[in-house]
């Protein structure tokens, strides 16, 4: 038996503690001090940009392919062992291109996609108007593109899924509970030190003893927390905020093609038709079409300046909130059901996301700084630890 501790419950940890509970020779304990779905992963809006993106080789593109695949069937299987239902879009991603957009750029995209058996398409502004009659093209859009196999989930109903799935498969969660450090005990076990601690009585009174767990794995994946949790094996791991702020509206009525709802997305600034009034699923329960009247907005991107914390910047929600109105004229008259934000972990330094083994120590493994792609890389994050725990 192979013991095997994940820090952080966020997407990626919860991916891993899944993909990690199909194998009963790992004896998993996940460990957060907040409930599951905190942080980044509460914030998200789980927009899985994945063909669409311009990445084409190399790891960048293997990780987003590997999740897409692996997407397609852990929704329904998740939904079968758990009971829980997952709002998952599967009506693709259309971008609009402004002016001074290279199309050519699409073009050799859409080739390149042709062949490594992935589709988007070029669309004209009429093809735009015809199948999204609420939105509003002005003169400077000039086509859009399609990405039919690109798609949206809820990362919160996701991550609550992913546990509940593990804790069924015997994965043991203790939340409530802060991961202080990390002891290398000898060659093959590390200890972690908990925050939370016990009364213990001795032969001479009563003493307070920390408590501490031995495992022969473990797996940083606290996002933003992660640096402090691997400092005390003296190493760095510099991530650092983005702080992301987004909306999350209730119009009248429904808005847009009840039998064509993607998301739609535009100069960064993304509108997720999401909620309950997502009714016309097959019987199997997939929304293959529907009309919504809950649309999340977002998201904006701030920088720390000098270093120092980052408050959220209203006028930067008003920004996007009011390009999203000047491509949806209907947001105009939606109500604001609640407004959020939260902060992404991003790698100093280095490409994200952070996946392997901290140097010097192939016992501790990092899966962290996903930056804004943590729900469309998690399923992939999951298969590449899980390849490295079982080598």
């Amino acid at each position: 038996m192979v013991r095997v501790a994940i820090i952080g419950c966020g997407i990626v940890g919860a991916s891993i503690a899944f993909e990690l509970s199909q194998f009963p020779e790992l004896k998993v304990t996940v460990f957060d001090k907040q409930p599951p779905a905190q942080g980044s992963t509460g914030a998200a809006l789980g927009v899985l940009m994945g063909v669409i993106s311009h990445k084409t080789k190399g790891r960048n593109w293997h990780l987003r392919e590997t999740s897409l695949q692996r997407y397609e069937t852990l929704i329904p299987e998740l939904e079968a062992v758990t009971k829980r239902k997952i709002p998952f879009n599967k009506q693709g991603i259309l971008m609009l291109c402004s002016e001074g957009e290279d199309l050519s750029k699409w073009e050799k995209l859409i080739a390149t996609r042709r062949s490594q058996g992935w589709q988007l398409e070029l669309w004209d502004v009429e093809r735009v108007r015809d199948r999204c009659p609420h939105l509003y093209l002005n003169d400077k859009i000039i086509a859009a593109i399609y990405s039919p196999q690109d798609r949206q989930v809820d990362p919160t109903a996701l991550t609550l899924a992913l546990v509940d799935a593990a804790k069924l498969k015997g994965v043991n969660f203790e939340f409530g509970v802060e991961v202080q450090g990390i002891t290398e005990l000898d060659s093959q076990v590390s200890q972690i030190q908990l925050a939370s601690s016990i009364a213990v009585n001795k032969s001479c009174g009563t003493g307070i003893l920390p408590l501490a767990e031995n495992f022969d794995r473990l797996i940083v994946c606290a996002g933003l927390g992660s640096a402090a949790v691997t400092a005390s094996l003296n190493q760095l791991v510099d991530i650092r905020p983005v702080l992301g702020q987004a909306l999350h509206l209730l119009t009248p009525n429904p808005v847009g093609n009840p039998d064509f709802s993607p998301v739609i997305t535009c100069d960064d600034v993304h509108i997720v038709p999401v909620g309950d009034s997502l009714p016309f699923g097959n019987p199997c329960g997939e929304r293959d079409s529907f009309a919504s009247r809950e649309f999340w907005v977002g998201a904006t991107v701030e920088f720390s300046e000098n270093g120092g914390e980052i408050e959220a910047n209203a006028d930067m929600l008003e920004q996007v909130m009011a390009r999203a109105i000047a491509l949806c004229p209907a947001l105009a008259f939606a109500s604001i059901i609640r407004k959020w934000s939260g902060l992404r972990p991003r790698p100093e330094g280095r490409p994200a996301p952070i996946i392997g083994t901290l140097p010097g120590n192939d016992r501790v493994l990092i899966a962290s700084g996903h930056y804004r792609n943590g729900v469309l890389l998690a399923p992939a994050t999951a298969r590449s630890i899980r390849e490295m725990i079982l080598q």
